[in-house]
């Protein structure tokens, strides 16, 4: 089925919102969780997407990006985290970068449930089917790419949790430089070739699981 710009738009703004947003906020979760109120005390740890929502990144980007084709890219406003204040901020940032990651596994697993149930849906059948594949796909991008080892990415952070001190210290300090670097393998293309294999192999596994 061929949809128009605004059709992908009506069926990819609630995945793509939540999507984004729960990333989010499961990181104040689990930073509050290992002792640090920083998100909690600025009002960030909500499933409200308003509180999460970041103009340019949930809504410009995504609809840009959405409307060339290729890879759905976007951000949410990212929920403050101050590592010090963790009670282990070495051993625990592993685990607060993980859980927006984690989130959108989870996400992905609910919209691959309701994509199955979908055809029982009657007259709603062939629009949440479309809206359970959108955010399938989006949150298996979402949950790949911010795993890649690239700081501040959650697998950039991952990485330094899990390196020797002296070796972490020197890889957090590319941290300035991640965001170019990501720009600089999106629009080269590079990006898509990375992240591709992984993307379909997690989407196999769901499709094994539950599809």
């Amino acid at each position: 089925m061929e949809l128009t710009f605004i059709q992908k738009i009506a069926i990819y703004a609630l995945p793509v919102i939540f999507a984004i947003t729960v990333h989010e906020a499961a990181h104040g979760y689990v930073a509050r969780y290992f002792g640090d109120m920083t998100a909690q005390e600025e009002g960030r740890i909500s499933l409200n997407p308003i509180k999460h929502i970041d103009l340019v990144g949930t809504i410009v980007i995504p609809a840009i990006s959405l409307l060339l084709g290729g890879i759905l890219f976007g951000w949410a406003k990212p929920v403050p985290v101050n590592f010090s204040r963790l009670r282990h901020p070495k051993k625990d940032m592993l685990w607060v970068a993980a859980a927006g990651p984690a989130a959108n596994l989870v996400m992905a697993l609910f919209w691959a449930v309701l994509y199955k149930y979908s055809v029982d849906m009657g007259s709603f059948a062939t629009p949440a089917g479309l809206m359970a594949q959108a955010g399938i796909m989006i949150n298996i991008v979402l949950m790949v790419l911010n795993l890649l080892p690239i700081p501040p990415l959650d697998g950039g952070r991952i990485a330094v949790s899990l390196l020797p001190n002296h070796l972490a210290y020197r890889y957090a300090k590319v941290e300035q430089y991640g965001f170019i670097i990501l720009i600089i393998l999106l629009f080269t293309g590079v990006l898509s070739q990375i992240l591709h294999p992984f993307i379909e192999i997690v989407a196999g596994f769901i499709q094994w699981l539950i599809l």
